[in-house]
């Protein structure tokens, strides 16, 4: 008897760690940014790259790819020398932690797709300056442990990842009539199916983007305080 209650025992202490790795709170720090508290719908920051380089779906996966990499390598060196960094100097440090890892990504992108890289531009540098990356270092990694900030870097940059994908899907779509180069209409018997010029512009993005933000906070009620 007194085995079966060791054996028990044991079972419930290996649980215990699991279930505090995947916590609710650990949970919400992934989950709350992709709705919620999305960093470009209800935050409204990572605006510019979203107008600029959404007209295509494929730099656009590779852009929203760059912007999580950053942000989780950012969020958990930080995190890592948060008890070490001179709360005076805090923001210098910031900046080159996460220029420093934004050339790396530029340079394995001209290394690889050189003609992506070309495409996105300045605006892979550019994400040095994006307030999402510096935000969750600021408001996040500067105050809790490594692998809380990688969750919430996860959630950020997936936040945002996943507008700037939508944004581009219909961008692409109805401005060539294509989803990663494949001719949709063309297939389905549309031949003949107009490409709207406007979708090709920033300004058909800056519709989009406004049409994603109001059905998102309609559907989760969000007010501005």
């Amino acid at each position: 008897m007194s085995a079966q209650v060791s054996e028990t025992q044991d079972i419930q202490v290996a649980k215990k760690p699991a279930e505090e790795l995947f916590s609710k709170r650990r949970r919400k720090l992934i989950s709350d940014p992709l709705n919620d508290d999305n960093p470009i719908t209800v935050q409204v920051l990572g605006i510019c790259s979203a107008l600029a380089v959404t007209s295509q779906m494929y730099p656009t996966t590779i852009m929203a790819m760059a912007v999580v990499v950053v942000v989780v390598m950012s969020n958990l060196t930080i995190s890592a020398m948060r008890n070490i960094i001179p709360n005076r100097i805090r923001i210098i440090v910031q900046l080159a932690i996460v220029a420093s890892l934004v050339i790396l990504v530029d340079q394995v992108l001209k290394a690889y797709a050189y003609d992506v890289s070309r495409e996105l531009s300045v605006f892979v540098g550019l994400i040095i300056t994006n307030c999402i990356v510096m935000g969750r270092l600021e408001a996040f990694a500067m105050g809790n442990k490594p692998y809380d900030s990688i969750l919430d870097g996860l959630g950020s940059g997936f936040g945002y990842a996943w507008i700037i994908l939508a944004v581009a899907f219909f961008r692409e779509l109805f401005g060539a009539g294509a989803i990663y180069g494949f001719e949709v209409f063309n297939a389905i018997g549309l031949e003949n199916f107009p490409n709207n010029g406007l979708m090709v512009t920033p300004v058909g993005a800056f519709l989009i983007l406004g049409l994603i933000i109001w059905v998102q906070r309609s559907k989760t009620g969000y007010v501005e305080k």
